[in-house]
């Protein structure tokens, strides 16, 4: 089956997961996608699923401009094959937070070179550049990847800068992701602690 095909068969189940209440209530937050069925993410996991990992339907899904294309194709693209160029055209391409947060989950938590792009990112001036780096680095922290000294110091001063930017959703990332560097042990505790205090922003 080509893919023209198989990708109208997708967006055709997408009817049947119409979520009329989901749509309305992230029109009604500002999330404007040319189309939006309010698909629910367990329902979207469920259908990556039954696809597969599939590097040639994620590239094609992506191109979509569809809510749950994008979604999609950020669960079922194969994290080793994506290059890194590909990467920063989806980075690029990228429209909302939603779409931002699912992509940093999904998919670039995986990516052999996450750090690196986590670390490129959140030094970034765009706030969803910001946000999928932090949440990159939460997710790696949680599962227990250290930083070398260098990338301490880079996370703590790029966490610090967005506790105490104008962005809400970037604030929040950064405080997860400094919250899972804490927890990584003692030493990387104190560290957290004594940053937050320097810039006067005790909550850890």
């Amino acid at each position: 089956m080509d893919i023209n095909t198989t990708i109208k068969e997708i967006k055709q189940s997408f009817r049947l997961m119409m979520d009329g209440a989901v749509a309305k209530s992230m029109r009604d937050k500002g999330l404007d996608y040319k189309l939006n069925w309010g698909a629910t993410l367990p329902r979207l996991r469920e259908k990556a699923d039954e696809i597969g990992k599939n590097y040639d339907l994620a590239i094609a899904l992506w191109k979509e401009n569809v809510r749950e294309c994008k979604i999609l194709a950020t669960m079922i693209m194969p994290a080793d094959r994506m290059l890194s160029e590909v990467v920063d055209i989806w980075m690029e391409q990228t429209p909302t937070q939603e779409i931002a947060e699912q992509a940093a989950f999904n998919l670039y938590q995986y990516l052999p070179y996450a750090p690196a792009k986590a670390y490129t990112w959140m030094a970034s001036e765009k706030e969803l550049y910001q946000l999928c780096g932090f949440h990159i680095l939460s997710r790696l922290f949680m599962n227990g990847q250290e930083p070398n000294e260098r990338g301490i110091n880079e996370f703590i001063d790029q966490a610090l800068a967005a506790l105490q930017g104008n962005s809400i959703p970037v604030k929040k990332a950064a405080l997860s992701a400094v919250q899972r560097f804490a927890e990584l042990g003692l030493v990387y505790e104190r560290i957290a602690k004594s940053a937050i205090k320097r810039a006067n922003l005790d909550f850890l």
